[in-house]
């Protein structure tokens, strides 16, 4: 892609999801995501209820009176974006590829995030680390970020989230909100493979998964012979889109594998949200941070 495309690409996506984090989850995002804990603020003089656990016994002996600590939220956040990258999110039947769909809603909430004053750093992954960007704040740093997923090639293009959960547990020492952005079409059957993984990433941070998808994967259209081709394999075939067993076949493998992912992130007290390639991206975000605040 030439540089002035991806310019124009990049002005683009910062106009409509600038606005969209300015106007729509300006107080929502505040709400839905917590700072990492209490920071001391002050001491005063201790009052009748106060928590005796709270004394801070140098003033106190110092005054010959008592006096408590004042904590106060610490709001500053760590966002990392774990963005999937691999072959699969190459595609697309309706207005846009899942591949785009990712990089506004990734957009959105790294500007959501720098309006609250947070960091935002990206791990690029596919089944391996393609690239980690850390976390730095300023407009600057996420139109940066936003031309990094326009022009960004793997190196691979098949997917392991286990081993991208892995490596944030391992990067980030200090407790972060962590937002996955995937397809979650981690191996061809319907267990997933980082269920484990999400559970202990969980523990330690906060984690959000967002699924995006193509409406093609939910049903098939009736119109007779279809070649389809694995992003991530490169393997090719022709289906008979006509045969109602094969459409409701394939409409019974997305619900399966729909219900499994419920499982997972259930199991691993994740929040999660899914998101359709032709449906408004903001009501499903704007609905996830609403469940959480």
């Amino acid at each position: 892609m030439e540089t002035i495309d991806i310019l124009k690409k990049v002005r683009k996506i910062e106009i409509k999801t600038r606005g969209l984090s300015q106007n729509i989850f300006a107080g929502e995002y505040h709400s839905a995501f917590k700072g990492r804990g209490m920071a001391f603020s002050e001491v005063r003089e201790y009052q009748f209820g106060d928590d005796v656990r709270d004394i801070d016994w140098n003033v106190t002996a110092r005054f010959h009176r008592p006096y408590i600590k004042v904590f106060e939220e610490e709001r500053e956040l760590t966002v990392m974006l774990l963005i999937d990258v691999s072959g699969s999110l190459d595609f697309g039947t309706t207005r846009q590829m899942k591949r785009e769909l990712t990089t506004e809603i990734a957009a959105t909430l790294a500007f959501s995030a720098i309006q609250n004053n947070d960091k935002i750093g990206v791990i690029f992954f596919s089944d391996r680390i393609e690239k980690y960007i850390p976390p730095k704040k300023g407009r600057k740093h996420i139109l940066y970020i936003i031309r990094e997923m326009l022009d960004f090639h793997p190196e691979s293009y098949k997917t392991d989230i286990g081993m991208a959960m892995e490596y944030l547990t391992s990067v980030m020492k200090r407790r972060c909100t962590a937002f996955v952005l995937s397809d979650f079409y981690d191996n061809k059957n319907l267990e997933p493979t980082f269920d484990h993984t999400f559970e202990i990433a969980n523990r330690k941070h906060d984690v959000v998964a967002i699924q995006v998808y193509d409406p093609l994967a939910k049903s098939l259209p009736n119109i007779g012979l279809m070649k389809v081709r694995d992003a991530e394999t490169g393997h090719e075939t022709f289906i008979d889109t006509s045969s109602s067993k094969l459409r409701k076949a394939h409409t019974r493998y997305w619900m399966q594998r729909q219900e499994t992912l419920t499982r997972t992130f259930t199991k691993s007290n994740v929040d999660w949200v899914s998101v359709a390639t032709n449906e408004d991206y903001a009501k499903s975000l704007l609905l996830l941070f609403k469940q959480r605040a």
